[in-house]
């Protein structure tokens, strides 16, 4: 993904035109924009899994965070890379 982002801004680096007055600027920057916003959901979700490896590694997968105890095997199952049990989630975040 990263090498896609590169050839679009590469390609658009040393183009006249802009995004506000070119017909396929737009496109140009919604394009730039998600490809961005993709990278950095998948550098997100690669750090979840690693840090879950890690747990695995150190033995403290499965357990929560914040108390200590178990997390559900449904969550695990749910998020994997869950890091908290449901007691303990964060309200809006991943946990």
């Amino acid at each position: 993904m990263g090498e896609d982002l590169e050839r679009l801004l590469e390609a658009s680096r040393d183009s006249n035109a802009d995004d506000e007055h070119d017909p396929e600027g737009q496109t140009i920057a919604f394009e730039r924009s998600q490809h961005q916003a993709l990278a950095a959901e998948t550098r997100h979700r690669l750090a979840e899994v690693d840090a879950a490896l890690a747990r695995v590694a150190d033995g403290s997968y499965g357990r929560c965070a914040v108390c200590g105890e178990p997390i559900a095997e449904g969550r695990l199952e749910a998020r994997p890379t869950a890091r908290t049990c449901v007691r303990h989630a964060p309200s809006l975040g991943n946990g």
